[in-house]
């Protein structure tokens, strides 16, 4: 092969590999309009808008799949540095479990998933289905294992992460199918679960000097009129978190899909900025008797959740969350 003909080749290679979007199943832009575009990097695919960044899918180095950091309105960081950063100044250390934003379960058959440490389980990716990316949207679909300190995988997931760009906001839509691959699962009955974010600490509803955060500026507010503290342990179609990062108001909705099992969900939903989605905390919220939150899920079949974070500019009344909560659960027509 002639030099000229192997530049040709690597540029020709370079250039199908950049519009792949990181997979060979994605699809191409289509205009040059807010642009979500996908690059595989060490461990991790970046997830860019216009070429900036909006959020990297980490699955390697870390307990269990996360997205850190997440680029909100006003190109403001929206989740806590912590433990992915441990020199960020005004961020408590405690819970170093709570990365970011991520999705895991307390007691699954038993197993631990939440914590971390040796006696705990480990969500670990076993594979990059496929990626989109193009204009306003993209979208990242893995399969996993949920593998116990023992070695042995108790239930395996389809995941698909959702990127979407709008005029004031983005969305994050995550949705997963657990699959009991491995015979019988319980999905325990525990607080520690499951749908999860760890807010910038701005958006805490209370400080806490003695571990540095003297900022917290955050309120919150639920679907049934609920706010500030109140909202932990209370079922809702919605929640929402906002507060001021400098100088902007900005916050953060999770939505509940209608179609989920137990919805609307609990919310385990601290004023430190832990908002949790739980549909199996029975016993830890409502008081009712161990294990009545349990879900099983026989051998062989799966059940799926659907779940959408609305990173917002201004507050709850501001940004419409109950409209856009509405326009959300909507059913979407079927095409013909």
């Amino acid at each position: 092969m002639t030099f000229f003909r192997l530049r040709m080749f690597v540029l020709t290679v370079v250039g199908v590999l950049f519009f792949l979007c990181a997979s060979l199943h994605s699809e191409s832009p289509t205009d040059q309009s807010d642009i979500v575009s996908i690059k595989s990097l060490d461990g991790k695919l970046r997830v860019e808008i216009n070429g900036e960044l909006f959020t990297e899918y980490i699955y390697e180095d870390t307990p269990r799949p996360i997205l850190y950091p997440v680029i909100g309105p006003h190109g403001i960081a929206m989740t806590r540095n912590f433990p992915m950063k441990k020199d960020v100044k005004g961020e408590a250390h405690d819970h170093p479990h709570h990365r970011s934003l991520w999705f895991t379960h307390g007691l699954v058959n038993g197993v631990d998933f939440w914590s971390e440490g040796p006696k705990t389980g480990k969500i670990v990716q076993d594979k990059i289905l496929k990626t989109t990316c193009g204009p306003k949207r993209g979208s990242i679909q893995t399969s996993n294992k949920w593998i116990g300190p023992d070695g042995k995988v108790r239930c395996t997931d389809t995941r698909t992460t959702g990127f979407e760009v709008l005029p004031d906001g983005r969305i994050i839509d995550f949705e997963i199918t657990i699959h009991a691959s491995e015979g019988d699962l319980t999905l325990g009955d525990t607080k520690e679960g499951s749908m999860a974010i760890r807010t910038h600490p701005n958006l805490r509803l209370s400080n806490d000097p003695g571990n540095g955060v003297t900022t917290a500026n955050g309120q919150a507010l639920n679907s049934e009129g609920v706010s500030g503290k109140d909202l932990w342990g209370k079922r809702a179609k919605w929640v929402d978190y906002w507060g001021k990062i400098d100088e902007k108001t900005v916050g953060v909705a999770i939505f509940d899909h209608p179609d989920n099992p137990r919805y609307p969900t609990w919310w385990h939903a601290r004023d430190y900025g832990l908002i949790a989605a739980n549909p199996f905390g029975a016993h830890d919220f409502e008081g009712k008797p161990k294990g009545a939150g349990d879900m099983v899920i026989k051998a062989g079949e799966s059940v799926t959740f659907r779940w959408r974070f609305l990173f917002h500019q201004g507050s709850a009344q501001q940004a419409k969350i109950a409209l856009r909560y509405r326009q959300y659960a909507e059913p979407k027509p079927v095409s013909k």
